[in-house]
């Protein structure tokens, strides 16, 4: 059988990635009506072999202006969702982070949520509430970067060394993996600026922001002290990014498994858009909870210059260092990871790229079963 340039495709069954389910079905349809259409006792006619070839040769996987999977394009896309969820949810939600931080450096001053907010109303007005923005929009843009970009490619990479039947059958620890990995690239590049915001935020009079911040921070400790509070962060951050990315992973699929009556693939961008949320937001409270005693460590450590893990423990406590701030974290780490899914997937949705998570579709299940036979 022989193609001229022009009319070259793919011999690939447009079942196996065709985003519509009533496509799959009459592709697969065909297909298996055309081995009956082929004569056993003559050689074809000239326009039968054209008739079968139609059925056979289907459109190739890559189209115009849509991203090819796991392609450099694929990868940058992701990278940008992560800059977009992870920059502006985090200043968002700078009010709750700064009363957060002063709670776990300041108990006797700021003894709850509401009085936090009220004593930093009275003593630095509305603008107070969002004092380190800058720097929260500057380290989370570029741990977000990380964070999405590098979990992407290493569940990649280990998939493929694992195999097929291993990737499917140790799916968690893949995600487990993955993630972890990139959390501590990401935090590299977070901590600098992690660093000069708790600072800025718990410290008053000290700096305005960045622009002021950053360099007396530099006087004071050196290029060094911007990494003192690494090994916590990456106590704090890997943990919450493991549990963020695998329990995400696993109840976005249990909800399209158990609570959705249709396949993913058959869904609405909204109600895609909506599980992403609701998977990210129950995610988010089993991060916070078992991020939050190296999230109090990391506050007392950037707060206090020359203090130790020791000191801390020490001054806070076990009980404190476990539940110090642990409501107001919870309700902000949920919404934030809810938030920072909603958008991440959203930005895929926009480029062309399908959500995260979920059961495969029954379709591609049956139509590797076939390809199998």
């Amino acid at each position: 059988m022989a193609f001229t340039e022009n009319s070259r495709q793919s011999l690939i069954p447009s079942f196996l990635y065709s985003t519509s389910s009533t496509k799959k079905s009459l592709d697969l349809e065909k297909l298996l009506n055309g081995n009956r259409t082929l004569p056993s006792s003559s050689p074809p006619s000239s326009s039968s072999s054209n008739v079968v070839s139609r059925s056979f040769v289907v459109p190739a996987p890559s189209e115009p202006g849509k991203i090819e999977m796991y392609s450099p394009s694929f990868y940058a896309a992701c990278t940008v969702g992560g800059i977009l969820s992870c920059g502006l949810t985090h200043m968002a939600v700078t009010p709750l982070d700064l009363v957060k931080c002063n709670m776990q450096i300041d108990p006797t001053k700021y003894k709850s949520i509401s009085s936090g907010f009220g004593v930093l109303l009275k003593e630095q007005g509305v603008r107070g509430f969002f004092r380190g923005w800058v720097p929260t929009l500057l380290g989370y843009s570029a741990q977000g970067a990380c964070k999405f970009g590098f979990y992407e490619f290493f569940k990649k990479y280990y998939s493929d060394i694992a195999g097929p039947e291993y990737a499917a059958k140790y799916k968690t620890l893949i995600y487990l993996a993955g993630s972890a990995s990139a959390e501590v690239i990401a935090d590299i590049a977070l901590c600098p600026m992690e660093a000069v915001k708790v600072r800025v935020q718990t410290q008053p009079g000290f700096a305005r922001g960045l622009s002021d911040g950053f360099p007396k921070f530099v006087k004071a400790e050196g290029y060094g002290g911007l990494y003192k509070g690494l090994v916590p962060l990456w106590g704090r951050q890997i943990p919450y990014t493991m549990m963020k990315f695998a329990s995400f992973e696993t109840i976005v699929e249990n909800i399209y498994k158990h609570a959705i009556p249709k396949p993913k693939d058959q869904c609405s961008k909204s109600l895609q858009l909506g599980v992403s949320f609701a998977g990210g937001y129950v995610a988010g409270v089993f991060c916070a909870i078992v991020s939050h005693p190296a999230d109090n460590l990391v506050s007392f450590l950037n707060n206090a210059k020359g203090a130790t893990v020791g000191d801390a423990v020490k001054k806070l406590g076990l009980w404190g260092l476990f539940t110090r701030g642990l409501p107001l974290r919870i309700v902000m780490i949920g919404t934030l990871t809810g938030a920072q899914w909603g958008i991440y997937d959203a930005f895929k949705v926009f480029v062309g790229l399908p959500t995260t998570g979920g059961a495969a579709p029954a379709a591609v299940t049956e139509a590797s079963e076939l390809v199998k036979v």
